[in-house]
């Protein structure tokens, strides 16, 4: 029989090869901090519905920035809990603000791509930004991101920030469906490299476009039934033979995405399939068998503690007490970096297999259930 260390590699060997992968991403950091020459005007759009607990200070931070030719603008998309009033409040006496309402949202329009369609038309920027309510700029985001697009000749740049965690099921939950889709797509330059449509991803938190193109393209128009419409942004943008690119902004970017289980597995279920299923061959057998199985995804972060459990338990011999504690030891050996980088207690490289067990209901929950998508008190079928 096979050596039990020699069976427990991959699990130190497979998240060598991802941290390896992760480790040749590129970081804004390395871009100045001094404005461009001859700089293009940025229009900020956040789209906005039911944020009233974090728009304030999504404004202040986004107006605290460094660029001096830019506006933000804050569509209120039907909100019931006085975003709109909190976000004038934030921005009174600022010039650069405008807070908007879109006419009803119609049939075909998921609310978000809705809400950014509007402020693209007010917005008059030779870029674009979409970012969220939930995410936090620095002062110096615009500015590294424009060199960053620049530099690169991009017409959309995504940017990846810092993932902000700090309830229990955040810190255990989260680290693990980060692992399974950067194991997926790797490092920033492997997405910004690639050529292949089903190969790219953004950012929807956070990615400067070119006014031009966005245009030409017909912007979120074209992505109004996706659930996943950064995802499709890149990939249809990608398809029509334009640069996208993703570059890492851990310094100038943070989103606390949700606030417990719930959130977690609400939000994560609303596109982990609906928008997923997009990096997969338009093929009715790949992406069935692909749904059956996307449950089974983070399975491979359970087996070494269910082995050691058996073997602990006597239910199994000692090839599996050998099995599982040295597979478990390597998986905690590469958990403590990950902990470290989304700066949690240490500890909670320990409770991965929680992550992971709860990571396949949510992958379950969210594939098995389909094209149906219930988001912010409103139902969609996703395209």
């Amino acid at each position: 029989m096979i050596s039990p260390y020699l069976a427990a590699l991959p699990w130190l060997v497979i998240p060598a090869i991802g941290f390896w992968r992760l480790s040749r991403s590129t970081h804004l950091n390395d871009e100045p901090v001094s404005p461009p020459e001859n700089a293009p005007r940025v229009s900020v759009v956040c789209p906005a519905r039911n944020e009233a607990r974090h728009i304030e200070a999504f404004v202040r931070a986004a107006l605290a920035t460094t660029y001096l030719d830019c506006e933000l603008i804050v569509v209120d998309d039907h909100s019931t809990d006085g975003t709109g009033t909190l976000a004038r409040a934030a921005g009174r006496g600022d010039s650069r603000l405008t807070v908007i309402d879109p006419p009803p949202l119609p049939a075909g329009w998921f609310g978000k791509q809705w809400a950014c369609h509007h402020g693209a038309q007010r917005a008059t920027g030779d870029v674009l930004l979409f970012t969220d309510a939930d995410t936090r700029h620095a002062p110096d985001l615009l500015v590294r991101s424009v060199h960053a697009m620049q530099r690169r000749q991009s017409d959309l740049l995504s940017v990846v920030g810092r993932q902000e965690m700090g309830s229990f099921w955040e810190r255990v939950v989260q680290p693990t469906i980060f692992a399974v889709l950067f194991n997926t797509y790797g490092g920033t330059e492997a997405v910004s490299a690639t050529t292949r449509p089903r190969s790219k991803i953004g950012n929807g938190q956070c990615f400067f476009v070119r006014h031009d193109t966005y245009r030409a393209l017909h912007g979120h128009e074209a992505v109004r039934a996706f659930v996943a419409e950064d995802l499709m942004l890149a990939q249809q943008w990608c398809g029509a033979g334009r640069r996208v690119h993703v570059v890492a902004g851990l310094d100038q970017l943070s989103t606390r995405m949700y606030t417990s289980l719930g959130e977690i597995v609400e939000g994560w279920s609303k596109n982990i399939w609906a928008g997923g299923r997009y990096v997969l061959p338009d093929h009715p057998l790949i992406r069935g068998t692909a749904r059956v199985l996307m449950p089974f995804s983070a399975l491979p972060h359970l087996v070494p503690i269910v082995a050691l459990g058996l073997g602990l338990s006597g239910l199994a011999g000692p090839w599996w007490l050998t099995f599982g504690a040295a597979a478990y030891a390597a998986s905690v050996l590469w958990a403590l970096p990950v902990a470290a980088i989304l700066r949690m207690p240490l500890s909670y490289a320990l409770l991965h297999p929680l992550g992971a067990a709860v990571a396949m209901w949510i992958f379950a929950r969210g594939s098995w259930r389909g094209d149906k998508v219930t988001w912010k008190a409103r139902e969609y079928i996703a395209g």
